[in-house]
């Protein structure tokens, strides 16, 4: 299942990322926002972040305006690597090297088009498991103190 969450910047794209998942018969779980009144995105990155990082959901997809702000939001929760993205290769790559659990868009970056690609590749991109990104993907995880 796919944990979704935007905020109002965000509203009118995750309409579109919605329609692509439901033609592809693609579960999804939507953690809102439900319209574009004006609200704060932390309040839905952390509901998506911990659906994923607790195990109700496989993967995420957050929007907001530009996605910068909702991805840090989604990446203060133990275990997510949320990665912003606005090209299919940027999607690929965290896919097969950081293992992204979440996919950050910007609404007034990306069109429809092009995020709709994104969608398509980043949940369709297995992680390489090469021992290499393991290593690095663990490096990420460890707490400093």
């Amino acid at each position: 299942m796919i944990a979704l969450g935007c905020d109002h910047g965000g509203y009118y794209l995750m309409q579109e990322v919605i329609a692509y998942l439901e033609k592809e018969n693609i579960v999804y779980q939507n953690f809102g926002t439900n319209s574009e009144s004006s609200c704060d995105y932390a309040v839905y990155a952390k509901k998506v972040a911990h659906a994923v990082a607790n195990g109700e959901c496989e993967k995420g997809i957050l929007i907001c305006g530009t996605g910068i702000g909702i991805s840090i939001a989604a990446n203060k929760v133990k275990g997510i690597r949320a990665a912003l993205c606005g090209d299919c290769f940027s999607a690929k790559a965290t896919r097969e090297h950081n293992d992204a659990n979440i996919l950050a868009m910007g609404a007034r970056v990306v069109g429809v088009g092009l995020a709709l690609e994104i969608v398509k590749v980043f949940l369709n991109t297995p992680f390489s498991n090469e021992e290499r990104h393991i290593r690095r993907i663990s490096q990420i995880e460890e707490e400093k103190g």
